[in-house]
């Protein structure tokens, strides 16, 4: 556990010893200021529709944007890093397994994803002064951003270990999160009941619409860990196979 915590730790921090963090963190505080004054103009329309505060800050364009292409930037530097730096060898020859290292620097990854999203609970303390929001949707919409996050990370750390270089690895980790993406966008043309219901199961943007408005439904808990695992598991049988391969 303690050879666990070393690497989040390590890699927690290399995150803030680059000055591309704090380029994601200036665009991520920017792009939701923008945001946050867009509902809050909202809010003073008398003609508005009230409750919806929490939905448009979850689910607005925007959003998505950030999740699609700041992510892969997150992931890029996991493994093609370490080899730039030669420091790969000693990882991977040192006293821990595989498993270990890929979760190690997914949990430190996912810790400076969720370090972006903390000032944004200010506007959550700033909206409850214009309009009622119930503590439930809040946290549900924060254990939403976790959960997909969490996914999209597993998929960036993934595309990560495939490649030797950050930029491939971002692109890759873009290529595979549009598909992931698209499943909303899909299920509005399909016709038949059974293939829409099926599509609809893997729509993030009807997840978090519904984890927004504070209703947690166990079946897309179980979608998103049982994907993350997915991914990480295969991470950790690539890394696994390039360590054999000479």
């Amino acid at each position: 556990m303690r050879k666990l915590w070393a690497i989040i730790a390590r890699e927690w921090r290399a995150y803030f010893f680059s000055p591309l963090a704090y380029v994601i963190l200036a665009a991520f505080l920017l792009m939701n200021g923008v945001i946050f004054g867009a509902i809050v103009a909202y809010l003073n329309d008398p003609n508005a529709p009230k409750g919806q505060a929490l939905t448009l800050l979850f689910t607005n364009t925007y959003f998505w944007l950030f999740l699609l292409f700041v992510v892969p930037i997150i992931a890029m530097r996991l493994f093609p890093e370490e080899r730039k730096s030669g420091t790969i060898e000693v990882l991977l020859t040192s006293p821990v397994s595989e498993g270990t290292v890929v979760l190690g620097k997914f949990i430190g990854a996912l810790g400076f994803f969720l370090t972006l999203w903390l000032p944004t609970l200010a506007y959550i303390f700033i909206l409850r002064a214009q309009t009622p929001i119930d503590v439930g949707p809040v946290i549900a919409g924060y254990l939403a951003i976790t959960l997909i996050g969490a996914y999209f990370l597993s998929v960036g750390t993934f595309a990560s270990v495939l490649s030797k270089n950050q930029i491939v690895a971002a692109i890759l980790s873009f290529a595979m999160l549009i598909p992931i993406f698209s499943a909303g966008l899909v299920e509005g043309m399909v016709t038949d009941p059974k293939t829409r219901n099926l599509v609809g199961y893997f729509n993030l943007w009807e997840h978090m619409e519904e984890f927004s408005r504070g209703v947690v439904d166990t079946r897309r808990i179980v979608y998103y860990v049982s994907a993350t695992v997915f991914f990480l598991f295969l991470t950790t049988v690539t890394l696994s196979v390039k360590k054999e391969t000479p």
